[in-house]
């Protein structure tokens, strides 16, 4: 936008100075081209009433005046830096703006009864100047000094200035010196800001004012015209068309605006001055010539011109007023519909998002696999830091977009928004319940699953190490014992293999222990229903076949044996103590060795700690083992002797009775001595690791014990904030929500790092000992304060917009508010009996008896229409306050409607186009029915009807 300067020539054009007025060529110059007003019969005119006698007086005086010029970028109504005194104006601009402002002043100084004729000369004086302030405003001025002198005069031009500047106008850079010496551009521009402060300033049109308003105004009034387009008060004037425009959208029957030519400007000026001098009493102001052919018109001229025509219309603001409530109620509509369809939408996603998680958060499956389990832990987390909190922010913008809407609608007399099947309020809320049941436990579920799973894994791995022992030990033993071999020995061979054949039936008893145990670990992976039960229940139904046949070939081995009589040698005998002491150590040694490898599985100090004492106390026991180990090697040694002794062969130091010797046992007594320190740095490892997983305990409950009170007193601080009716303002209310808001944002790294400690719990397998405040409990506590706050604060806002919208008093609001926090003692909403109570504590008139259950029912009808048994706050506002309330109703738009319509029961389409933006004339075009099909005549009454309905 341009500068707002009142002069605003383009250039300095001369640097000459101005010629005084004393100059004849001067004088002769400005009686050329100023217009000289006609003359005015004394006997037709009227004295203005509201004139003193005193003003009146000064009818025969005459005086000059010269403008401050001010102006600033946009506000015509406040002082400008002061200006170059020598500056002068664009010539063609000076003779526009003595015209203009010599015509404006005539237009009121006629009401007096006289006129001027040069402006900068008949204001010199000062007494036409008080006059002029007189007739524009209506008010006396101080008595005018009645001598010629010039003492005398810079008087009389000092008191209108005084008045001027009482009005709240600043003048810079002016003197009355200048008014009396004729300075053109000085009196120019004090006339102006006459103009502006008594003919432009009170000029309103929606939030805008003086100019900003004056061209807003123009603009609507000229927007259904074709070819113009007013953007400004000099280029936009220049072809008559925007003059012309004005006239025929207040009177119509003055011009046909359908004849006329772009092209031919001089005579659309022309037309335009004369029909407004002639029906509007607007004086010609302006010629057409410097109009049409200037450059750049006078800003200034043609604004005074045009603000001429603001006044002679204002009287007519009928239809204006009724298409602005016709464009205030579809606009409004418009917004709820838009408010409407967007809760539509949040809700559609939000249900459809709850309703993805559900069934994978409800779906407890054992049939997933341990790499299963874990992935689905980390897309449980993921959806925890991740998915779920822009959620928990969506639906607290549901609820407040709910809440902002079902205020909208009814501060405007809208009925009730009732949102689509399953998107109310309760039903988001009942899916967000059912999300956080299925959400519940699922973590500790996955644990526990997990958990099982591994077991099942270690369990099979048990499995496979015991049978691949049993394999090593049953290999060939079938094969012996189905041996023929007796029937080509000796009776000392018969002897010896009789005694091996006792040998092996011990042997046999003594691994029964593992058979037993791998059909035991067996039983319980059925039992726990692990996923590859197969393949090991074949292994165990084999093993346990071949179990029993091995026992039954034992005993028909040992049946063709019991002839053998031969075993008495001490050689035999030795290797059979031998063979019958080393199975048993070897069964042990195997055991220890499988004892020592196993994995450690722990979860807490007392697993650990029973382990050590365990393990201690298998060391203890290790030298007695260690004396039965030597006393194996002491049977070999005497077997060798007695060899030695006797010359006998040694190939019979190999015990007939048993494959073990005491190389093989003594290579497992030396894995077994290897193995002690490590499992003893493997318990240690995992003793430190439980003292860790005691400090993860310790820390976390630390933490919690601290940070869980905290959000119980700001939850408890945000309620007492929404329910306190002491505050003295509810900005002061939404202050306090937002400071505590900020307070718990600031704490959202506690959170987060009492995540961080919990996640490392979890994966170190910690699962109690945690305290009071749990992770999942600390989570819906910062969720429910955070939900509070919001909540909260829209329900504060929605009561600023009841105040604001009804014009409550911050006291009033207070006054009804703590009746409603009394009487509202569960934070539920007032139930009827409440309600009755509430409203006579305010003073509602409740009749007894059957009479005031009318009463109530009636107004039950107005605060509950959904039948919900609650009333809320803003419903009670509302009800106090909205039988008083200026709102716009079903019979203003059909009143509006019919202004617009000239009377008529139909409008036409022109008539909607005409008086309505093209914006709101669309909208109302595409939801009007014509009366009749085919006609150019719409149903407006069932249209506005439409409006407030459902």
């Amino acid at each position: 936008m341009e500068q707002c300067s009142p002069s605003s020539p383009p250039a300095r054009l001369s640097t000459t100075e101005a010629p005084r007025r004393s100059d004849p060529d001067h004088v002769e110059l400005a009686k050329t081209e100023v217009a000289k007003p006609p003359e005015v019969d004394p006997a037709k005119v009227t004295p203005v009433k509201s004139l003193s006698n005193r003003t009146l007086a000064m009818v025969d005086y005459y005086s000059t005046a010269q403008q401050p010029y001010y102006q600033p970028v946009c506000d015509y109504t406040q002082p400008e830096e002061e200006w170059d005194r020598d500056a002068l104006l664009d010539p063609a601009w000076e003779k526009q703006q003595k015209k203009t402002f010599t015509a404006w002043a005539n237009s009121h100084l006629r009401k007096a009864g006289t006129n001027i004729q040069i402006i900068e000369e008949d204001f010199q004086n000062g007494l036409k100047l008080m006059l002029l302030l007189e007739v524009i405003s209506g008010e006396a001025l101080p008595r005018p000094d009645r001598g010629k002198m010039r003492f005398h005069n810079i008087a009389n031009v000092n008191k209108a200035l005084a008045y001027i500047e009482s009005k709240g106008v600043k003048l810079v850079s002016i003197g009355a010196e200048e008014i009396v010496d004729g300075n053109v551009k000085m009196t120019l521009g004090l006339i102006w800001t006459i103009i502006l402060r008594f003919a432009i300033q009170d000029i309103s049109v929606g939030e805008l004012s003086a100019r900003d308003g004056l061209l807003l105004w123009c603009q609507r009034k000229t927007a259904p015209y074709d070819n113009v387009n007013v953007q400004n008060f000099n280029t936009s004037w220049k072809d008559g068309l925007a003059l012309c425009a004005l006239i025929h959208r207040h009177r119509p029957e003055l011009i046909d605006y359908s004849k006329l030519s772009k092209g031919d400007p001089i005579h659309n000026l022309n037309l335009a001055f004369d029909i407004a001098e002639k029906h509007l009493d607007i004086p010609k102001m302006l010629d057409a010539e410097d109009v049409a052919y200037s450059i750049k018109p006078d800003e200034k001229s043609i604004m005074t011109y045009v603000s001429c025509f603001y006044h002679a219309f204002q009287n007519q603001p009928k239809a204006e007023t009724a298409a602005n409530r016709i464009s205030r109620v579809l606009r409004t509509n418009q917004d709820n519909e838009k408010l409407m369809q967007d809760y539509e939408n949040l809700a559609s996603d939000l249900l459809n998002w709850i309703q993805r998680w559900n069934p994978w958060l409800s779906n407890r499956s054992t049939d997933l696999t341990l790499d299963d389990v874990r992935k689905k832990l980390d897309d449980f987390r993921q959806y925890r830091t991740h998915e779920k909190p822009p959620r928990i922010d969506e639906k607290g913008k549901l609820e407040t977009l709910f809440n902002t809407l079902q205020t909208r609608l009814r501060l405007s007399n809208r009925p009730a928004f009732m949102p689509s099947n399953g998107h109310l309020i309760k039903d988001i809320n009942g899916a967000w319940k059912g999300l956080e049941q299925s959400e519940k436990g699922f973590e500790d579920w996955l644990i526990s699953e997990m958990i099982r799973l591994e077991q099942l894994e270690h369990l099979a791995e048990k499995f496979r190490r015991k049978c691949e022992l049993y394999d090593e030990w049953v290999a060939g033993k079938e094969s012996y014992l189905r041996s023929t071999d007796y029937r080509s020995s000796n009776v000392y061979a018969i002897k010896a293999l009789r005694k091996r054949h006792e040998a092996f039936e011990s042997d046999l008893s003594a691994h029964e222990e593992r058979v037993q145990q791998i059909s035991s670990i067996c039983k319980q992976l059925n039992e726990m229903h692990y996923s590859k039960i197969g393949p090991i229940n074949d292994k165990c139904q084999s093993i346990v076949d071949q179990w029993n046949r091995l026992n039954s070939l034992s005993v028909e081995r040992r049946q063709r044996l019991e002839e053998a009589e031969q075993i008495t040698e001490r050689l035999d005998n030795l290797h059979l103590d031998f063979a019958k002491r080393v199975s048993p150590f070897n069964n042990w040694i195997d055991s220890v060795r499988e004892d020592l490898v196993d994995l450690l599985i722990v979860h807490d100090m007392n697993t650990i700690e029973q382990l050590l004492s365990t393990h201690n106390h298998f060391k203890s026991t290790m030298p007695d083992a260690e004396q039965g180990f030597e006393a194996l090697k002491e049977y070999e040694r005497q077997a060798a002797a007695i060899i030695d002794q006797h010359g006998f062969d040694r190939s019979l130091l190999k015990n007939p009775y048993t494959d073990l010797s005491t190389s093989t046992i003594s290579r497992k007594w030396h894995e077994v001595l290897e193995l002690i320190p490590r499992r003893d740095a493997a318990l240690q490892q995992e003793l430190n690791k439980q003292r860790q997983n005691e400090r993860f305990r310790h820390t976390f409950k630390e933490k919690a014990d601290h940070l869980g009170p905290w959000l119980e007193d700001q939850l408890g601080k945000a309620i007492n904030i929404g329910l306190d009716s002491r505050i003295a303002s509810l900005e002061q209310t939404i202050g306090q929500l937002k400071h505590i808001q900020q307070q718990t944002y600031e704490n959202k790294p506690k959170i987060d790092e009492l995540e961080h400690i919990h996640q490392q719990m979890q994966e170190n397998f910690v699962f109690d000992g945690t305290g009071r405040y749990t992770m999942e409990a600390l989570r819906v506590g910062w969720e429910s304060l955070m939900t509070t706050i919001n909540r909260v604060i829209s329900e504060i806002e929605n009561q600023i917009l009841l105040r604001d919208s009804k014009g409550l008093s911050e006291e009033l609001l207070n006054e009804y508010r703590a009746s409603f926090v009394h009487f509202d003692r569960d934070r539920a909403g007032l139930d009827p009996e409440q309600l009755k109570a509430c409203l006579i504590s305010l003073g509602q008139d409740i009749r007894p008896g059957v009479e005031g259950d009318h009463d109530l029912q009636r107004i039950l009808n107005i605060v509950d229409p959904n039948n919900l048994g609650r009333v809320t706050f803003e419903a009670l506002v509302d009800f106090m306050t909205r039988e008083n309330a200026d709102a716009d109703t079903v019979e203003q738009m059909i009143n509006s409607f019919r202004v617009l319509a000239a009377g008529k029961q139909t409008i036409t389409e022109s008539e909607v186009r005409r008086e309505l933006p093209p914006q709101d004339a669309e909208y109302c075009l595409d939801r009007l029915k014509r009366f009749q099909v085919g006609a150019d005549a719409y149903d407006y009454t069932s249209f506005s009807r439409s409006l407030y309905s459902h």
